[in-house]
């Protein structure tokens, strides 16, 4: 219908073209596990029937478009800038990420314009023990501008905040300077992670505050954040609670796309994308703003359902296309 679309984000973890290397110390794909992996993603991003995804841990580009043509999406765009692999990119030169796997986008509507946001704004900048100031994402967000079916202008920001992995003290080379084996010291490399993801966290919130102030632009962030909603870093990121104290805060405020939704099917199933040590636990989220809030009133449409794509995270481990669930927020436009 042309009144409703669907938004999704989606971790393809480590997803490259075969005979690659992307880390160092792990072998690339063969063309059978990359044939197999393109192979297991494409249910998924059928059953999804998304008009728009946001994507992280992306490689190559090229894999990307493999991937829609396989799940039979057609004339999709894709905007993946730091894994490009056109010749002529001025950002990968063909080669596609390098270092860190990149995010972006598939969209079925008009991308008009994209943005990367690489550099942590300044009231975000924050001192990493030991490291000093955090000044660039590691994994850089994009900020897209896309045509919905009404007409109307949204941005979406894809992100991918920096993981719960401890961040020990490495040299140019990537060999340690410090003890990993003790206790101690990997409870401050913990910090700095948690410093790294929070100082993302601020930086991306800044963006938002900045497009979202005294207009009503619609807005939605689509990523990995590596941490579950109620956490301090996702509060930064939302800031929805400061509703409760001050109304006027609703034109900034980013809403949990699964809290505002006006069905309820959750209630019924448990939500999670990842598992860790056993434990269930919702890493990916969708973010709205006030324009998808049924009982605002400048609203131009509402969250009617939230689902949850997980059940291949019950296979082992070696046979799953991706260790995260992907989710999906379909969405009823008003005008």
């Amino acid at each position: 219908m042309d009144n409703q679309f669907i938004v999704a984000t989606a971790n393809l973890l480590n997803f490259a073209l075969p005979n690659r290397v992307f880390y160092k110390n792990t072998e690339p794909y063969s063309d059978r596990q990359y044939q197999q992996k393109i192979h297991a993603l494409a249910p998924l991003f059928r059953q999804l029937q998304a008009d728009i995804v946001g994507c992280q841990e992306v490689w190559d580009e090229q894999a990307v478009m493999a991937l829609c043509q396989a799940a039979q999406m057609q004339d999709y765009h894709v905007a993946f800038p730091l894994a490009s692999n056109e010749a002529n990119s001025p950002l990968t030169h063909g080669q596609g990420a390098t270092g860190t796997p990149a995010v972006g986008l598939i969209s079925r509507f008009e991308i008009i314009s994209t943005t990367l946001l690489t550099q942590v704004p300044p009231k975000a900048l924050l001192e990493i023990p030991d490291m000093g100031v955090y000044q660039q994402f590691n994994r850089p967000p994009l900020l897209a501008e896309v045509r919905l079916p009404n007409g109307m202008i949204m941005t979406v920001i894809v992100a991918h905040l920096k993981s719960k992995r401890p961040q020990f003290w490495e040299n140019a080379q990537g060999e340690p300077l410090e003890d990993k084996n003790d206790p101690l010291v990997r409870v401050r490399a913990k910090l700095r992670s948690l410093c790294m993801r929070a100082a993302e966290a601020a930086g991306i919130r800044q963006v938002v505050i900045e497009r979202l102030s005294h207009n009503q632009h619609p807005l939605m962030l689509l990523g990995d954040m590596n941490d579950v909603m109620q956490s301090v870093t996702c509060q930064l990121l939302s800031e929805s609670g400061e509703v409760f104290y001050d109304k006027s805060m609703r034109d900034i405020v980013l809403y949990d796309a699964s809290t505002v939704q006006t069905r309820m099917p959750w209630l019924k199933d448990m939500a999670y994308t990842h598992i860790h040590q056993g434990m269930p636990e919702v890493l990916d989220q969708i973010l709205v703003s006030e324009q998808f809030l049924a009982n605002s009133k400048f609203h131009i449409g509402e969250i009617l359902q939230v689902d949850y794509f997980n059940d291949h995270l019950k296979f082992v481990f070696e046979q799953r296309p991706t260790d995260h669930g992907l989710v999906r927020a379909q969405i009823k436009l008003y005008q």
